[in-house]
């Protein structure tokens, strides 16, 4: 008796486990739309590269003529409120001047030093000041001016929520043409930023037409941030 009840317990023990059930997953209907959005910002720093250009017969006279000039403008710069910080050597390059004859080597004439210095503060109301400075003492080359934002964050959640509002418009009008509704959003991924400044104004003063003490007219405008987000939505 003990025999029979002992098999008939492994028999029920066996019986009672569970067999491993086979799940199919559908997959959730959705559609993925790519939105944008833009933010207008105010630049808060700007910079200018000047420079001084001289020739002279020799590198010696060239160089010497060259140093006393750039000199005359970093020490006005600092008269006028620039920094130690504010002003940077971005060039200095010395360039023979050549005579090329057909048939023969070329001659050298002279010689073409140039020292470029940039200027960079976070004063954007001292940029005209500071470059018209910069150019009644002597400067006679510039490469332009630029103004920019100095954080990168800023206008950014007016930015992505502007893309992601666009993204749920574009959403809702395909799901619309498509007899659906539109459900949650399942996915969202931020695109990259891009920024649309617009082309810096460019300065060029020679010698011969010196700005006297006068504030070179430049505005620092404004600048657009654009924003990318790529979202998927439920479709029901």
């Amino acid at each position: 008796m003990k025999r029979f009840l002992f098999t008939a317990l492994i028999l029920t023990t066996t019986a009672g486990i569970a067999q491993p059930s086979v799940q199919t997953l559908v997959p959730t209907e959705s559609v993925t739309v790519t939105g944008h959005g833009r933010a207008t910002v105010t630049p808060d720093r700007f910079s200018f590269m000047v420079g001084v250009q001289t020739v002279a017969p020799t590198v010696d006279d060239a160089v010497t003529e060259n140093n006393r000039r750039v000199a005359a403008v970093i020490a006005a710069l600092k008269r006028a409120g620039a920094q130690d910080k504010d002003i940077q050597t971005s060039q200095f390059s010395i360039y023979p001047q050549q005579d090329y004859q057909n048939g023969r080597l070329p001659r050298i004439l002279g010689y073409q030093v140039s020292n470029n210095v940039t200027v960079r503060s976070e004063k954007v109301g001292e940029a005209g000041r500071l470059l018209g400075v910069a150019v009644s003492a002597g400067v006679n080359h510039s490469s332009g001016i630029n103004f920019e934002v100095s954080d990168p964050a800023r206008g950014r959640d007016q930015g992505l929520r502007k893309a992601f509002d666009d993204a749920r418009a574009k959403a809702a009008l395909l799901a619309q043409a498509a007899g659906r509704t539109l459900g949650r959003a399942i996915t969202i991924t931020e695109g990259t930023q891009v920024h649309h400044a617009p082309p810096p104004p460019m300065v060029r003063a020679m010698a011969e037409a010196r700005i006297a003490s006068a504030d070179v007219p430049v505005e620092s405008g404004t600048q657009e941030v654009a924003y990318t987000v790529t979202a998927t939505f439920e479709l029901r």
